[in-house]
Formats: structure tokens, sequence, C-alpha cells
């Protein structure tokens, strides 16, 4: 498998193992939990890299879904490098921070991001999976990062996901509204991702036994490369004769075709069942019956319709319009919106789940994971690490906000409170 060489690489394939092991101290006025416990949800104040060396002992192997929204490294983070390596040339990059004008920024990025991601494939369960968000800056380097990291045979997908909408205001040609989740597994056979339930919508016709949906009962062939499917078929009703149309077969040959009309699988046009029809089509699966999920799509476009308006609750601007709702003012700058991460721990998790967030930020996973508590009745615990000032002041008040409610938030279960407790370490 090729292999992505960066500066700095050979004093990081290894850092993760020469990490100290750190203790992490509660502070218990900044949590919601009487007794503290490295069992309850936790907010973790420090460096990601020594804690998730200090959660291992206790959360190694154990971590069903990792959530992590990494610097993008634009050159407009302001993010610094800060990894004690022994090398003078690292030791230069100590503190330094990263902008457009940095030669090395793509190196500096790679050697943070390797420790952190084999130390996130230790914390995760066998069947557990991990995302990360990314765009375009740094897409490609990642996708070799977790290539080498995780095993190329257990990537799930590549996400793309809408973060905004076009607009003529941008001074530039192309607007580049959308971004990534990769989606990488431990072990990609154990991994069962879970799709959206079927919806009712979903079969728009209905007969005595329910609920069904509908597909044309003749495939793309000519009857010279199937001349067993090229016959005439009788509407018991009406006694109309029908044949397949030019260039089409029958999807059936004619013994299986007898039994799909003796078992009224068969819509006729005289029937009118699926409205107005040319030819026959063929009643293909039953809502009661179907015990079938829609497949994931690695489209995400997270969009809802409200009162006729498009608005943007699944995009960033919808994001910090919801944080904006939490806090009465903008506190951070390109939050994740809830719906993004809550969709992927429904695809992702059970009830009793430990959700993973390295790179905290506002605490959006923290909330996603209270709020498809509240929505299935789960037990699932977040885990989040956040290495900035704000850890409390942001991260941590989100979290005890929703946990106790918002009363000026219009989703009635915000209002009320999402519930909950966490401990809060350093």
């Amino acid at each position: 498998m090729p292999r992505l060489q960066f500066k700095g690489k050979v004093f990081v394939e290894n850092l993760h193992l020469g990490v100290p092991y750190h203790e992490l101290t509660p502070v218990r006025g900044k949590g919601l939990s009487k007794p503290v416990s490295l069992h309850d949800n936790l907010i973790v104040h420090g460096d990601n890299l020594a804690a998730l060396k200090a959660l291992l002992p206790t959360y190694h192997g154990k971590v069903k879904c990792i959530y992590i929204d990494p610097p993008y490294n634009t050159g407009n983070e302001g993010w610094a490098y800060n990894d004690r390596v022994n090398s003078p040339m690292m030791k230069d990059w100590f503190g330094k921070v990263v902008d457009r004008e940095d030669l090395t920024r793509h190196d500096k990025w790679c050697c943070m991001m390797l420790p952190r991601l084999k130390l996130l494939r230790e914390l995760l369960r066998d069947d557990g999976a991990i995302f990360v968000s990314i765009d375009d800056n740094e897409a490609h380097r990642l996708r070799c990062l977790m290539d080498e990291v995780f095993g190329e045979e257990n990537l799930v997908a590549v996400f793309a996901r809408r973060r905004r909408l076009a607009t003529g205001m941008r001074a530039n040609a192309v607007s580049p509204d959308h971004e990534y989740v990769l989606c990488f597994a431990r072990a990609v056979e154990s991994v069962d991702l879970k799709g959206t339930s079927r919806d009712a919508k979903d079969f728009p016709f209905e007969d005595g036994r329910g609920k069904y949906r509908s597909t044309d009962l003749t495939i793309g062939m000519g009857r010279e490369q199937r001349p067993n499917q090229y016959y005439p078929i009788t509407d018991p009703a009406s006694g109309d004769e029908h044949l397949p149309p030019e260039r089409r077969v029958w999807r059936f040959e004619p013994t299986t075709m007898e039994r799909e009309i003796e078992a009224d699988n068969v819509i006729w046009p005289s029937s009118r069942a699926g409205g107005k029809l040319s030819r026959p089509r063929f009643k293909t699966r039953f809502l009661e019956n179907d015990g079938k999920t829609n497949p994931i799509s690695t489209w995400i476009d997270n969009r809802v319709e409200d009162n006729a308006e498009k608005i943007t609750a699944g995009l960033n601007t919808g994001a910090t319009r919801e944080l904006g709702v939490i806090f009465g003012t903008q506190v951070f700058e390109y939050p994740k919106p809830t719906s993004l991460i809550r969709e992927l721990l429904r695809a992702s998790t059970g009830e009793d789940s430990v959700v993973l967030d390295s790179f905290a930020g506002s605490g959006t996973t923290a909330h996603a994971v209270l709020a498809l508590n509240k929505e299935d009745g789960g037990n699932r615990r977040f885990i989040l690490v956040e290495c900035e000032d704000y850890a409390d002041t942001i991260t941590a008040e989100r979290v005890r906000r929703v946990i106790k409610g918002v009363p000026s938030a219009k989703d009635e279960s915000l209002r009320e409170g999402l519930g909950g407790t966490f401990s809060y370490f350093k």
C-alpha cells in the first residue's frame, strides 16, 4: 500500500506509545454529577493526546462511535503544533500559529493527526466506527493517514455533506458548498450501520393486504435476447391482452408470471390501482412485510422544510443559529449541526453505546447524544475532550444548558431540557 510521507513522520509514528499516562483530576464544581465518576458522561479539559492516553485504561476497546471535527488547516484557524517531540525541527514548530504562508503547514497537520488517530483506534470497539469531518484542504491527506492507521480495507464510506447554500454574493466563480465525513471501521466486517426505517410514504399504493410499492413489470431487453419472456398475458378482470412494448420483455418467464398473477401481484391498467397505467406493473413490497431499512446515502443534506420555507437547520448557518439560541449570542465560529451528528449516531450506535469526540469544540456531540437519548429512551454516554480555555465556558456550559433546558428554544424537548449528567475532569 502506498504510504504518505511528510516532514517529522519518523518522529511521530510511535509518539502515542511514549505519551505518559496522566491522571484525570475531577473538578467537582463544573460537572452535574454527584459523585464524580469516570463511568459517567465525561468532559475532559486538556490536550487531547494526553487525554486519550489517560482514557485508555478505562475505555480501551469500549467506544462504539467516534466523531471528530479536527482543524481543517485552512490557514485561518489559529491552531499551533504543540506536541513536544525530540526533534530540533519540530521543537522549532512548537507553539507557532499555522497560517497560509507556512510552507510546512500540511506536515504539521499530519504530525498532529497521526498519533491521535492511533490512540483513537485503540479506544474503538471491534464493531465500532470513526467519523471525521474534513474539507478539501486536507481530505486527501486524511484519507492516506486513515488508510495507514485503520487499513484501507476498513473504509466504510466517504460521505459528502452539504454545508451551505450557493449564493451570488461570493466573489469566486465556484462556491464550495460541500465538505466530507470519512468513515472507517476497526474491523469493517463487524460494523453494521443502520439505515432509516421505511416510511409509509415510500409505499404509495394499497390493496386488501396493505400498503405497497410497485415497479415496472417489464425489463429493457429485446425479444431476440429473451424470447421466452415475450408472450401475451391476460387481465383476468377485463379480458384485455397485453404484450411488452418494443425492445422490452416481461420480468418473468410464463410459469412464474402465472404464479404472480394468481397471487394478485400484478397491477392491471383496468384496475386504476396505480393511477392511469399504460401497461401492467408489479407489486414489489408490502410495508408490513418489508422488514428492511433505506440504505444510508453518501450525500448528506439535512435541510428541512418549515412552513413551506426552506431553512438551513442542517447547514452550518443553522448550527450557528442553534448555538445562538442556547447562549443568546454568537459564541463560536463554524459549529457543526446537531442533526448531522445525531444521524451518524443513529446509524452507528445502540442504546448503551459510548461516543467519543476528542475535538469537542462547542459540544455539539454531547448535545446530539442527549437529544437522541431523549428521542429513543437510550442510555448512550459521551466523552468530550477539549484543549482550549473555553472547555468550561462554552463546551461544558452548552451541555449544562441543554440538560437543564433552554427557555427560548422553539424545540419543545430542548426547551424542557434533555436531562442527564456529566463529570468534568482536567
